[in-house]
């Protein structure tokens, strides 16, 4: 004779009222046993990890053994089971024949992993907090539409809890300054050949002589810097290495040759004992002074990876550290007018000074 098997309890039939989801601690009047300690509630976040965890552990999952170790009512886990099956897309079923609750076979659409699980929920925040800051860096847009995807998968995740991500991105404000725009065909064909290791050819604009290249370059590293993206790479036209901007990159196509490497010693090398984006090895040291007002806010900053730095008896704050090429370096000097001095090198101080007075005369 058949029995027909159970129907799935967790389904919109079973009760709508909700029970205590924490036992109540209850005192002893004996001596001895004074009271029952009562472990912390346990957090929607946590819960849900509970539950995707105990599934993929052990296959099939009946629902008392829900009920009993995460200490909720048939209601509560009805709700976590809906929430997370239409706002994670996960793919829970119950098995009438096994008795129990087991991941669905996988399908092209959905995912059964359960993205952002394995985080705590003040990991999650976190995530919150990072994501936002990702895009609201990158105001030229390029890692905005790879990191959106993401913001939906978050807010599923905090949605259940009281600290939702809209309201902390709506607290979290960052304004890039001087960032240009650039085209995320190019970013993603960069991303691309980096990661596989592949040779580019670009059409590269130099803005400092006002013309194009084209140039054949092993990508070695992206780099964000105030604000801006900068491809490091082997350049094979100039046999050497070289930075390019990667809004300059007016067309870059993959060629596929395997890339000449270049170790990270070699890369830091080149790239970080100098000052800013004008790399190459060290040729000059320059020296700076900032005035004891200046330095409240100058002495917390780092120009240079090496720099270094100290104060002298009238209170200012010195600077020193190696560059190679100084356009950047006289633009950040100029910033901080009458409150900095070039003490060294000598033809640096003349080109700031001569700077100064050509601003002057236009005025």
């Amino acid at each position: 004779m058949l029995i027909n098997p159970p129907t799935d309890p967790g389904s919109s039939g079973a009760g709508s009222n909700d029970e205590p989801e924490d036992k109540k601690a209850q005192e002893s009047s004996t001596l001895e046993e004074p009271y029952i300690w009562v472990p912390p509630k346990m957090s929607s976040l946590e819960r849900l990890h509970r539950i995707k965890y105990m599934i993929q552990s052990r296959g099939c999952v009946p629902l008392q053994d829900f009920l009993d170790q995460l200490e909720i009512s048939q209601a509560t886990f009805k709700r976590d089971l809906e929430y997370l099956r239409n706002r994670l897309n996960a793919d829970i079923k119950y098995d009438r024949f096994m008795g129990g609750y087991c991941f669905d076979k996988p399908k092209q659409d959905k995912k059964v992993e359960l993205p952002g699980l394995w985080f705590t929920e003040k990991e999650a925040t976190a995530l919150v907090l990072m994501q936002h800051l990702l895009s609201q860096m990158d105001k030229g847009g390029l890692i905005g539409p790879h990191i959106a995807p993401l913001t939906s998968i978050i807010d599923g995740i905090l949605g259940q809890d009281e600290t939702p991500g809209k309201e902390l991105r709506k607290r979290l404000k960052v304004f890039g300054a001087s960032t240009r725009t650039s085209s995320l065909e190019s970013f993603e064909e960069i991303g691309g050949a980096l990661l596989k290791r592949h040779r580019l050819q670009i059409t590269h604009y130099s803005r400092s002589n006002d013309k194009e290249t084209e140039r054949e370059i092993s990508p070695q590293r992206l780099i964000f810097y105030k604000g801006n993206w900068y491809l490091d790479a082997y350049c094979h036209l100039r046999d050497d290495l070289r930075s390019f901007s990667v809004d300059g990159i007016r067309s870059v196509a993959i060629v596929y040759k395997k890339c000449t490497e270049v170790s990270d010693k070699q890369l830091n090398e080149y790239f970080s004992e100098s000052y800013g984006i004008f790399s190459g090895p060290v040729t000059q040291r320059v020296k700076l002074k900032f005035t004891p007002t200046r330095a409240r806010w100058i002495s917390n900053e780092v120009w240079h990876p090496e720099q270094v730095t100290s104060f002298d008896k009238d209170g200012n704050y010195l600077m020193e550290f190696g560059y190679n090429q100084d356009p950047e370096l006289i633009m950040d000097i100029m910033k901080h007018g009458s409150a900095v001095e070039v003490l060294a090198p000598a033809a640096l101080r003349t080109k700031v000074k001569n700077e100064f007075a050509k601003a002057l005369n236009q005025y």
